[in-house]
């Protein structure tokens, strides 16, 4: 059985793919930028195989991919804020695309790109979908710029006949979120009082083992270059606070 290169096992929703995997019975590879500090983190995926790496570094991608049949790209660089922005598009952008063409050469079989939800188009008063387009103008932030333009990457490997398929998250919550993730540090910053006021906005909610498994379900039953929408529910910020405050008191 061929391991498994999953990025950003480290991270939030890497770290329930790879433990998905390992339920699975998989052997499970995980790219690290530096394996002491990332043990604490994968402490808990008891056979996960860990391999020195940067998104950054070809020669250390095309090492991590050696001998895989898959691989499931979900690290990024995700900050609502970043000073300098040309180093979230070194990690996000040029490291999706090194990534890709590492495995394409190593000839892998099939590759999940964790894109964003942020990159589906939204038109007021309409629901998007996976088809609803969108453009490199819409998108606000470094980050949804980045993403964006790390999916278009993805989609150009999967024209080009590499197997690539591409899910898009919404706003995954639960256990492990361990930096925490900017979802994340809203309902921290809730349950620390660090929230005195709040916009009138919302946000689609799901829990991220159900985003874990949609990237497995991704790569057994996606379509080559098709996305998918990884989503919950929509709630307000106001519904979102309000659960907050019934499950916690």
């Amino acid at each position: 059985m061929k391991p498994v290169l999953v990025t950003g096992a480290t991270g939030f929703v890497g770290w329930h793919v790879a433990r998905q995997m390992l339920e699975r019975g998989q052997r499970v590879r995980a790219l690290v930028r530096d394996p002491e500090r990332s043990a604490k983190a994968l402490a808990e995926l008891e056979g996960i195989e860990t391999v020195p790496g940067d998104l950054r570094d070809e020669d250390s991608l095309a090492r991590a991919v050696g001998g895989c049949g898959t691989v499931y790209h979900v690290a990024a660089d995700y900050r609502l804020w970043v000073p300098r922005p040309e180093e979230m598009y070194r990690s996000n952008v040029d490291g999706t695309r090194s990534l890709l063409a590492a495995a394409q050469k190593a000839g892998l079989e099939r590759c999940v790109y964790t894109s964003t939800v942020g990159c589906i188009g939204m038109r007021k008063g309409e629901l998007g979908s996976e088809d609803t387009p969108a453009g490199l103008k819409e998108m606000q932030g470094p980050y949804k710029r980045s993403k964006f333009l790390a999916e278009k990457i993805a989609l150009q490997f999967a024209e080009q006949g590499f197997p690539v398929v591409i899910v898009n998250p919404t706003a995954p919550v639960g256990d492990h979120d361990f930096r925490p993730t900017p979802t994340g540090k809203i309902v921290v910053d809730f349950l620390r009082g660090a929230m005195p006021a709040f916009l009138d906005t919302g946000l689609n909610v799901v829990y991220v083992g159900d985003v874990a498994a949609g990237h497995l379900l991704a790569c057994e039953r996606g379509r080559v270059g098709e996305r998918y929408i990884l989503g919950g529910e929509n709630l307000t910020l106001q519904q979102i606070f309000g659960k907050l405050e019934e499950v916690t008191g």
